[in-house]
């Protein structure tokens, strides 16, 4: 018991580590870790590194919203909490934005958890019948969200525009024999990262004093977040073709349809959910369905032979106390970040932040033996198309098309 106590602990802190530090993939070290696993079985259990997976993914996904909304950082599940985790920094409430992120992990997880057995019971029998509809699911989707997020027949042209280049950007990438993990650090770094960085310098932004005391309150707004992330990231765990994209657009109509105005707060918490509740639940899939939905559920699914509902009540306690533990260090990490960002000379801040992801993607494609001018030009792409909805006045989620478009593609057949 005390070791499986102790390898939950060291898996929270090196999720914390991974979600800390930009470029770092959860599943880079979970595939490390599954490649030493011959060597460590000798004297370890399966379900000792089994825990230790699931610990380290959790925390790293609630973590890593820390550098997303603080240095304009992005990953493929926390791109769209920039906007409104850019718009909370630059009005002084950068402790209210790390108090609704902890909010959504921690509350989309117990949400999850007691929407269990009603998961059990109707969720596997839809899985075969809806896996040849998913298309048109993803389809549906899309047109009500261009729809819900256009306040005129301009803007719903530029919406899907953008949405359509975006998705032959993200098409082409994945057509290459470039690594994904390459492919999608340089596109969300240009699409979301720099190209908000950018923007707001040309509006001379400056990052004003964060309010010590924030203004956090537990009202309706995020309570509905939290069931709209909880319920979002189950739906993005369980059914074929969705990911973060899907999840995140599902997740901003759940908690409210959108990441301005008085939906910010509602948006923020959700999306902190999906993120969490997708954790779990790729894991919970493998006893539901027998398919894992994640990098970190497949090497579980690998390590763990027989998995059993035994295993599912562990991997959910040690879900639920990593949870609780990376509430306490999100809101610690968050605060120092808050409090230190203040200190410091903005438009410098975003010039260092632009170098560093510029050197993390040609250091990543380097390292991937790809080819880096063709990196480049991907890159300076993806920054330019990012730039126009700022411009034009266009919900920049459209640009998630960046993985919807090749989504709809495989899943039509026309791959």
């Amino acid at each position: 018991m005390w070791e499986l106590v102790f390898v939950c602990l060291l898996g929270v802190m090196c999720g914390t580590v991974t979600g800390l530090i930009p470029g770092i993939h959860v599943n880079t070290v979970g595939a490390f870790l599954f490649a030493s696993s011959a060597f460590l079985l000798t004297f370890l259990s399966p379900e000792v590194l089994a825990v230790f997976l699931i610990s380290m993914s959790i925390s790293h996904a609630l973590l890593e919203f820390i550098p997303s909304m603080f240095l304009g950082v992005p990953d493929e599940g926390t791109v769209l909490s920039i906007m409104p985790g850019h718009y909370f920094l630059l009005h002084g409430r950068g402790k209210e934005a790390i108090r609704l992120v902890a909010v959504g992990g921690f509350g989309s997880i117990l949400v999850t958890i007691l929407l269990l057995p009603i998961f059990m019971m109707f969720l596997p029998p839809l899985y075969t019948w809806l896996k040849p509809y998913i298309w048109i699911i993803l389809s549906g989707v899309v047109v009500y969200m261009f729809i819900r997020l256009s306040n005129s027949v301009i803007s719903f042209l530029w919406a899907v525009t953008l949405f359509l280049l975006s998705g032959i950007m993200g098409w082409v990438m994945f057509s290459t024999p470039i690594s994904s993990n390459v492919s999608l650090l340089c596109m969300f770094s240009g699409l979301f990262g720099v190209s908000t960085l950018l923007y707001s310098m040309s509006q001379s932004s400056v990052v004003p004093n964060q309010n010590k005391f924030h203004n956090f309150k537990f009202s309706g707004t995020v309570l509905r977040g939290v069931f709209a992330g909880g319920i979002a990231g189950t739906i993005l765990g369980f059914l074929p073709g969705m990911g973060p994209a899907q999840g995140s657009i599902l997740a901003q109509e759940l908690s409210g349809g959108g990441d301005a105005g008085a939906n910010r707060e509602g948006f923020l918490v959700a999306m902190s959910g999906v993120n969490v509740s997708d954790a779990l639940f790729s894991l919970i899939a493998i006893y539901l369905i027998g398919n894992p939905r994640s990098g970190i559920a497949v090497y579980i699914d690998k390590l763990i032979q027989v998995f059993d509902f035994n295993h599912l009540v562990l991997f959910i306690f040690a879900s639920l106390t990593a949870v609780s533990l990376s509430l306490i260090l999100c809101l610690k990490c968050g605060d120092l970040a808050a409090e230190s960002i203040e200190r410091i000379n903005y438009t410098k801040l975003s010039w260092a932040v632009i170098v560093l992801m510029t050197f993390i993607v040609v250091l990543f494609a380097v390292m991937e033996h790809s080819n880096v001018p063709f990196i480049l030009m991907v890159y300076v792409t993806a920054v330019a198309l990012g730039l126009l909805p700022h411009y034009l006045g266009v919900n920049k989620s459209n640009l998630m098309g960046v993985l919807i478009v090749p989504a709809l593609i495989i899943y039509m057949g026309m791959a």
